[in-house]
């Protein structure tokens, strides 16, 4: 016996909004509302840590300021670790990751993929231009340590180097899956990724120009800019009638490396 119910019914007599959000078959349905639904969860906690970073709440105040000396203390101590994070902070920096996905937006243009690179392009200048923005709204002063082992202008939240970084990592993972194929190599690209992330966000405290909710703050808005950029994309195959995909397994448009005109 069949289980499937017949869609409610709007006054209208067309379906609900509740069911067009949720019909794992409508084209505007599950997998858009899933990835609008992700960017929004993930700018909760990043709008909740702004504000905890505005008011200057206490605990956060000591867990920055321990996590920043004791850091501090290590580099001091360990010179050889501080011209090891000061290269990875400067190959890694906002310019050299955008200069890479220009040369990714490049290529897909070459092969025809003009949407895929639009939004490859799309992402990196909108996580781009925000956190600057949001540097300048928020205000905070960067960590104040004697004897520094480096210097940094401007304001401190978020970090743009860990927004950055995550927006480059996440553009190249999404846009690389479908080449990736299965098991090591599909591995290897999302290992890479997460250490670009991670410890490009790591330099920035280690060497003492940034705080940890700074770099927190980073990622999780570099993750929310890729949710729902993401989301939009999802929305445009479901229009053309491109099959549906799940970004993190497939990428955003598998049919590109077989097809390079499809997206």
């Amino acid at each position: 016996m069949s289980t499937h119910r017949p869609p409610t019914l709007a006054p209208t007599g067309q379906p609900s909004w509740r069911h067009r959000r949720f019909d794992r078959d409508h084209a505007l349905g599950l997998r858009l509302t899933l990835a609008a639904t992700a960017a929004f969860l993930v700018l909760v906690p990043f709008s909740l840590l702004t504000l905890l970073v505005l008011g200057a709440w206490a605990p956060l105040h000591r867990l920055d300021t321990g996590v920043t000396h004791t850091l501090h203390d290590y580099a001091q101590d360990h010179p050889a670790w501080v011209v090891l994070m000061r290269i990875w902070t400067e190959v890694f920096a906002p310019m050299p990751l955008r200069a890479v996905a220009l040369l990714l937006v490049v290529w897909l243009l070459r092969r025809g993929a003009r949407r895929l690179a639009l939004w490859a392009a799309t992402t990196m200048v909108v996580g781009g231009s925000v956190g600057p923005l949001l540097k300048l709204l928020v205000g905070r002063d960067r960590p104040e340590l004697l004897d520094p082992v480096a210097r940094a202008a401007g304001y401190s939240f978020p970090s743009g180097h860990a927004l950055n970084a995550t927006l480059a990592a996440g553009v190249l993972v999404l846009v690389l899956l479908p080449y990736a194929g299965r098991g090591m190599v599909r591995a290897a690209l999302w290992v890479a990724a997460v250490l670009l992330t991670v410890v490009t966000g790591l330099s920035r405290v280690a060497l003492g120009v940034h705080f940890t909710s700074d770099v927190v703050g980073g990622w999780l808005l570099g993750v929310a800019v890729l949710a729902a950029t993401t989301a939009a994309f999802t929305s445009w195959r479901a229009h053309t009638g491109l099959r549906p995909v799940r970004p993190t397994r497939d990428g955003v448009a598998p049919e590109v490396e077989r097809h390079p005109g499809a997206a």
